[in-house]
């Protein structure tokens, strides 16, 4: 699968810049609110920008690593929480519900087999991955037939008018995956990565980095080369929102990131196309303690600092009406002029 993600046509700063310094407000006084709604006003391409259709894509996927006891919890949650997020007991269905986005929910490997009529998207590559502590979690080609079938999806959702994409995940062990992609991707060590996933207690959190310390110093790969340490390290769903982000900056939608996990896959899609970062609004600063890093590394600042840390594209639902009041403030504030406001002297 081949993308092509360009910068944003700077040709409308200047304008842009001009239409949100002139609202009735103190200069800078909406603070990031502002340098979102330039972001968006960039992205669209327009003056007056409007999402559309607003969609949360929540991708399942299970890991091979679960079997050297990195989490507390057996894979089997990953299956439970998909039937969780179906029949809309989980936060992220309570919280795209209350802002009014759109929830698709993603087999894309989980270690179950769905039955057809459920209203899943089956984009299952495999039942799980392997067990990365002694060989790669996936074949190339497997990882490139996430992205594609990813790609796929985004493609279908913006034909039906989605312009804004929020990205989730559910997959026990996916901490150890994220870590492991931080890792290398980043050249930090290991213990500066790992944190605590769904609970970890002191010993637990001493194995998973002893753990996964093992796996990074096993395959010895480069951080040059992102498509490889994806398919070692990575879980399908990471995989397919991966293709998915790319994808989406594609077709030039804004495109909100969630936590730790999320993260871990935007930075690879970054290490891919660098170009990704001007299509991305990072939505919060996860508890998992190596989130903080990850932002740190890509330069860039969240919207929120919740102390979250459950996934799911939970923290991007969150934040969406903030990314919808830069929008709205832009387009329904008055200027000093239209409301006959005086300026400061």
């Amino acid at each position: 699968m081949k993308f092509n993600i360009t910068q944003p046509d700077q040709a409308l700063k200047i304008q842009l810049e001009h239409k949100i310094n002139h609202k009735t407000k103190p200069l800078g006084a909406l603070g990031m609110l502002e340098a979102v709604a330039l972001q968006i006003g960039l992205i669209q391409q327009t003056l007056a920008p409007q999402f559309s259709h607003a969609t949360m894509l929540v991708f399942a996927g299970d890991h091979g690593i679960v079997e050297a006891g990195v989490s507390p919890y057996p894979q089997a949650v990953t299956a439970q929480m998909v039937l969780n997020f179906l029949q809309g007991g989980a936060a992220i269905n309570v919280f795209t519900k209350q802002n009014n986005m759109h929830l698709s929910v993603v087999d894309s490997g989980v270690n179950y087999e769905f039955a057809a009529s459920l209203d899943l998207i089956h984009a299952k590559v495999a039942m799980g991955t392997r067990n990365f502590l002694s060989e790669p979690a996936m074949t190339l080609a497997q990882c490139e037939q996430a992205l594609t079938r990813a790609a796929e999806i985004v493609d279908t959702k913006v034909a039906e008018g989605c312009n804004v994409f929020g990205f989730g995940e559910m997959g026990i062990g996916n901490t150890s995956s994220a870590s492991c992609l931080m890792s290398v991707l980043c050249g930090l060590p290991i213990e500066q990565c790992v944190g605590r996933g769904t609970g970890l207690d002191d010993a637990g959190l001493v194995h998973k980095t002893k753990i996964l310390a093992q796996a990074i110093a096993h395959h010895h790969l480069s951080s040059s080369d992102a498509m490889q340490v994806l398919a070692t390290f990575g879980g399908f769903e990471i995989a397919m929102m991966v293709g998915a982000m790319l994808q989406a900056a594609t077709k030039q939608c804004t495109l909100l990131i969630d936590g730790f996990i999320t993260t871990a896959a935007l930075l690879v899609a970054a290490k891919l196309q660098p170009e990704i970062l001007h299509y991305c609004v990072f939505t919060h600063c996860s508890d998992e303690s190596g989130h903080k890093k990850m932002l740190d590394y890509l330069q860039v600042k969240p919207l929120l600092n919740i102390d979250l840390r459950l996934g799911e594209g939970t923290g991007a639902a969150l934040a969406y009406p903030l990314v919808l009041a830069s929008v709205n403030f832009l387009n329904q504030m008055a200027s000093f002029e239209s409301a006959s406001v005086s300026q400061k002297i």
